[in-house]
């Protein structure tokens, strides 16, 4: 059964060395791209690409993947990708997985992806957890694929949080209890021995040899950064939602920025339903509703903790 769900001042600049941008040509990049200046970040990383800096090589991949200075070219990007993460640059695995998946090379896409998520990377662990769902290329593992895609979700990748929602209707409560056990587990791994280089943001650029003074990340990108996995099947009319009372309490918490976290993680696990921020002293309550009945809130309840239903 498929899936059903989804989808980098003048006076200043005369004291500057004269010959700085040629020592560090992969950092000269990074500033003209920093300005805007794509074309000639890009023509700043070409040569240090082609004699094999990994910095320099990812960079190019992110310009074609974004079509910044040259003509957006998804399969010049696998290249270079692929050039860096040969190299073990990690930043590149992740984005490389991902471009192979995109250019459906799945197969070869698959082991790329496991080194990527193992290290914490959330676009990993989505397109990842989305294959064991589907038993596409690796076989099929629903408590996995729960594990991964909650893990996902819980780094705030939207569509992560969409797909676990697309998941609770085929999956068994028990089947969800153990992929949250696991997905813990997996957090508790991460945290001990967390790695160098985990969860870069989807599109930054490197720069190689860095100052003592480290230079500003490059770049947010409006683009949507995970290839969808699966095709969309249209979505069966949402039942009517009647209100007897009931709303389900998930936290509560002493900064309301936190509540409005955990809403974002938790939100696709309630379609239907809406949410309130509720003031209860120095407490913000997290509430989620209607529910036509405690039986109806204790079975949404199922899997997720905390989660207390309440009557009002």
């Amino acid at each position: 059964m498929k899936f059903v769900g989804v989808m980098i001042a003048a006076g200043m600049v005369l004291a500057m060395p004269p010959a700085l941008a040629q020592e560090n040509p992969v950092k000269a990049g990074v500033e003209a791209w920093e300005r805007g200046d794509y074309k000639a970040a890009v023509d700043r990383w070409r040569a240090p690409a082609m004699k094999g800096d990994s910095d320099a090589q990812f960079n190019l991949g992110q310009a074609y993947k974004l079509g910044r200075g040259v003509p957006a070219d998804l399969n010049q990007a696998e290249l270079w990708y692929g050039k860096a993460a040969a190299q073990g640059h990690e930043q590149a695995e992740a984005s490389y997985a991902l471009a192979l998946f995109a250019n459906g090379k799945r197969d070869a896409a698959a082991p790329w992806l496991q080194r990527a998520a193992g290290r914490g990377d959330p676009r990993a662990q989505y397109v990842l957890g989305t294959m064991y769902f589907n038993g596409d290329i690796v076989q099929k593992d629903w408590v996995r694929a729960y594990a991964l895609v909650t893990r996902s979700s819980q780094s705030g990748l939207g569509e992560a949080s969409t797909a676990l929602a697309q998941m609770d209707k085929y999956m068994s409560v028990q089947d969800r209890q153990a992929g949250l056990t696991l997905a813990r587990k997996y957090e508790e791994e991460a945290n001990r021995a967390p790695l160098p280089g985990s969860n870069p943001p989807p599109a930054e650029v490197a720069s190689s040899n860095p100052p003592v003074r480290k230079p500003p990340r490059v770049v947010t990108v409006p683009a949507v950064q995970v290839p969808a996995p699966v095709k969309v099947a249209a979505a069966a009319p949402a039942a009517a939602v009647r209100d007897g009372g009931w709303r389900l309490q998930l936290g509560a918490f002493g900064d309301p920025g936190n509540a409005r976290k955990l809403w974002s993680q938790l939100g696709g696990r309630f379609p239907g339903r809406s949410v309130s921020y509720v003031k209860s002293g120095s407490l913000t309550k997290v509430l989620v509703g209607p529910y036509a009945s405690r039986a109806e809130a204790s079975g949404a309840c199922r899997g997720v903790s905390p989660c207390v239903p309440v009557s009002q």
